[in-house]
């Protein structure tokens, strides 16, 4: 990182974040219940074994973006009815960090939180980290049209609905693929390694890891989002 990139960052005016893994660590395996319940609802409405349902459940989200895009494509799924079963989760393991919580007020601008999750995940999450009320908006799969990122729908309806003009922007995500179209929009571009091992994941599903060959689209890697933050404040 050259310090006159650091510099410029510290101009900007939104901050996006991505919601899992994140805005809070991989580590509290948060993701994982989501996971499980997402396979245990393709088994039930499709009637399918365990096994068979969370190949397909991968098989869709390594192809559509997400499991419930391809569910709506090929089963006339209606999309309320998955997110509200799968986001029924126990927010226990969250951690609450004050000192992210201090870094995010200490943010000069606008914070958003944009998730492929529903809207109440988001704020199901947010509150159980008690950083709810730091962000002036949340924008979830709902708002998109079930287009989840990185499908260039979803960043345009985004950006109009906030006013966000990328060039003044910075996005952190966990998925390497998902700041491909919002560096190309003009977003400033930070990768948030997960400290978990996802090689029983499929690529395309897989967050970055340390040790990951970082492509030319992504302007920051980091490991540490409280710490990134704080040094920026």
């Amino acid at each position: 990182m050259r310090a006159d990139d650091f510099q410029t960052l510290k101009t900007k005016y939104d901050w996006v974040f991505d919601l899992d893994n994140t805005l809070y660590p991989a580590s509290c395996d948060l993701f994982a219940q989501i996971d499980a319940r997402m396979t245990e609802f393709v088994a039930n409405h499709l009637g399918l074994a365990p096994a068979e349902a969370r190949a397909l459940q991968k098989k869709y989200y390594s192809t559509y973006g997400t499991t419930l895009a391809g569910m709506m494509k090929h089963h006339q799924l209606t999309p309320h009815t998955f997110l509200d079963y799968v986001h029924d989760i126990d927010h226990s393991p969250l951690p609450v960090l004050p000192s992210l919580r201090e870094a995010l007020i200490a943010l000069p601008g606008r914070k958003f939180v944009f998730t492929n999750g529903s809207i109440r995940h988001a704020q199901g999450v947010t509150r159980a980290m008690k950083i709810d009320d730091v962000f002036d908006g949340m924008f979830g799969i709902e708002e998109t049209n079930y287009q989840p990122k990185p499908h260039q729908n979803a960043f345009d309806r985004f950006n109009t609905a906030f006013d966000i003009d990328p060039g003044k922007a910075v996005f952190f995500e966990d998925l390497s693929r998902n700041l491909k179209p919002a560096h190309a929009m003009g977003y400033t571009t930070v990768l948030v390694h997960s400290d978990k091992d996802w090689s029983h994941e499929p690529e395309e599903a897989r967050p970055a890891g340390p040790n990951d060959t970082q492509p030319p689209y992504i302007d920051f890697a980091i490991s540490d989002l409280t710490g990134f933050l704080q040094d920026l404040t």
